[in-house]
């Protein structure tokens, strides 16, 4: 199926009205090449990465989130709207960011949902984070659960996404085919061989609770035997109720859990009042939904690395 479309008439009527203001200097948080032979816009960094190592110097990436914004709040200015609509193709994941599967509908054909790869089966209920209220009070403080979009917490889920990336960028773009093939199955050399370290290096943990600021980590979870135990529910840095707060303490203090894990993103303030509760250290562990001056790495995999080695540490793996 081909990339390259014709503009519907809603977004012609802004290009008109904003002249001058296409992708040319790549958006925000990404890059541009004048040179390259796909236009490609992401709608978070794990997509900007991917695309970005598969397409090489062939496409010029634009990722629609700033870097250290959250995903989660994304609102299309009018001239990202252009870019998304503009591109290529538009990457991004349905149901994540609303803003988004706005501007995918505009885009048509050229935009190219994931969430079929990436396997999304895991739900989060809406008592996530021990909060057992009754009724509409009850729920105050946090979302009423989902389906977890955070698929690439699980390497092996992310390698399908890439992998299924690189087949559309060859489609679209026939003359680099076998470059997008091979970068994008050596790409996901990497994340298999990422994830065999991880599975090795979690295999044998004291503690298999893992307290997060909110619920990105279950396929990571899933993934290396842990369960997992969030602050909040998959909206990052929402106020969990009292309730919902002395049931996630009580917890800690009874299965004498000795972490709990702030994230990059969000302030640590409730990390820290649980902390301070239950005696427990508070760490960072990076969902890695955009890299920040906070996160510990450069790209995903040095990310997932050092997430690695501060999960053995909290949860005592030997």
């Amino acid at each position: 199926m081909p990339m390259r479309h014709r503009l519907p008439l809603t977004v012609s009527a802004l290009v008109l009205a904003l002249t001058g203001c296409g992708s040319a200097d790549g958006g925000e948080g990404g890059s541009a090449d004048g040179d390259a032979s796909l236009t490609i816009a992401t709608s978070f960094y794990p997509l900007q990465h991917a695309a970005e190592q598969i397409g090489g110097d062939h496409v010029a990436v634009t990722n629609l989130t700033k870097p250290g914004a959250e995903p989660h709040d994304l609102e299309l200015t009018p001239k990202q709207v252009l870019e998304a609509t503009r591109a290529d193709a538009l990457v991004y994941l349905k149901d994540f960011q609303p803003s988004v599967d706005d501007a995918a509908k505009e885009a048509g054909d050229s935009a190219m949902d994931v969430s079929p790869f990436a396997r999304l089966d895991i739900e989060t209920d809406e008592h996530e984070g021990h909060d057992h209220e009754k009724g509409e009070e009850g729920h105050a403080g946090h979302d009423h659960g989902g389906t977890d979009p955070h698929f690439w917490l699980d390497p092996t889920r992310y390698a399908d996404v890439v992998e299924a990336l690189g087949e559309r960028f060859a489609e679209a773009d026939p003359d680099h085919a076998a470059d997008y093939r091979a970068n994008a199955k050596e790409f996901a050399g990497e994340l298999t061989a990422l994830d065999e370290d991880l599975t090795a290096g979690l295999d044998d943990c004291t503690s298999t609770d893992l307290v997060t600021g909110h619920s990105a980590f279950a396929y990571f979870a899933d993934r290396y035997g842990f369960h997992q135990e969030s602050v909040s529910g998959l909206a990052p840095g929402a106020e969990p109720s009292p309730t919902a707060l002395a049931d996630l303490v009580e917890h800690i203090e009874d299965e004498k859990i000795t972490t709990v894990y702030a994230e990059t993103l969000v302030p640590q303030d409730t990390a820290d009042t649980i902390a301070r509760e239950t005696g427990a250290e508070v760490a960072v562990l990076d969902p890695i939904e955009g890299l920040t001056d906070a996160s510990a790495g450069d790209d995903y995999v040095s990310v997932m690395r050092s997430n690695l080695e501060t999960v053995r540490e909290g949860q005592d793996c030997s």
